[in-house]
């Protein structure tokens, strides 16, 4: 199957294993650049130096950041932000969109279900809530591999709600309730440069359904893209449809090493 079409294919299983964060971090802080995907993962699960409480965990740590990340290319700059000490409430957001590169469900569920939530002003959120959004991943373009059971289901639903609580858009523990989320200033210039690789387009930049992700309207973009432009971080020019979005860096990769530079 290739990269593309994987994309859409729907996991359960490293879903339920959750965010892994910190799991996350303490690796790629400690990655070799020199070795190669393989190599950096047997040592991981050779040396345990994040310090699993079990051989399962551990296992279970190397054989989802085999599937999610591609440390050498796409994930790169994800792995340079965490070598050099990027602080974790600013790298979080950016994992949070690395992560979802690849993990159809997860984007899915940020984009078509928490926050069309949000925006509908209810204020706290239930497993069974997410249920019928599931069954219906199909018709968004989802791959299921294998059928799911009701405990399957309730799993899944409860994984999502988990991992959003774990990257700060909800909270709670049995009722999840929406969070006062903001994305960090740093965090979202890098998605804004992210986001100018894939669409090449300052109006797709502004307009797309990737800032959903973060809780984020149109008009909550375009505030901060202007607050920006007035401290000269960005360049942001808007006069009826025309806009103009002028970064001073090439690429997210070369943001990310000014930003631990």
């Amino acid at each position: 199957m290739t990269p593309a079409a994987r994309s859409h294919v729907v996991s359960s299983f490293t879903l339920i294993k959750g965010a892994m964060i910190a799991e996350t971090y303490a690796v790629f802080a400690a990655w070799d650049f020199g070795a190669s995907k393989k190599a950096n993962l047997d040592r991981l699960r050779s040396d345990n130096f994040i310090g699993a409480g079990s051989t399962t965990w551990l296992r279970d740590v190397a054989k989802v950041l085999n599937r999610r990340f591609d440390p050498v290319n796409r994930d790169r700059a994800l792995v340079l932000l965490a070598k050099n000490g990027c602080p974790i409430d600013e790298w979080k957001p950016i994992l949070l969109w690395h992560v979802t590169r690849d993990e159809f469900l997860l984007r899915d569920f940020l984009i078509n279900w928490l926050f069309p939530t949000f925006v509908s002003g209810t204020y706290r959120v239930r497993t069974e809530d997410v249920y019928e959004h599931l069954r219906s991943v199909g018709r968004r373009g989802g791959i299921i591999e294998h059928a799911w059971s009701d405990t399957t289901l309730n799993r899944v639903s409860a994984a999502l709600l988990k991992m959003a609580v774990d990257f700060g858009l909800l909270r709670g523990s049995s009722t999840k309730e929406f969070a006062s989320y903001h994305l960090p200033e740093r965090s979202f210039l890098y998605i804004l440069y992210a986001l100018r690789e894939e669409t090449r387009n300052p109006r797709k930049v502004l307009e797309t359904a990737e800032w959903r992700m973060f809780l984020m309207l149109p008009s909550d973009v375009e505030r901060e893209l202007l607050r920006l432009h007035q401290y000269q971080k960005v360049d942001y020019q808007i006069a009826g449809s025309l806009v103009q979005l002028s970064l001073p860096c090439a690429n997210a990769c070369e943001y990310a090493k000014r930003m631990v530079a």
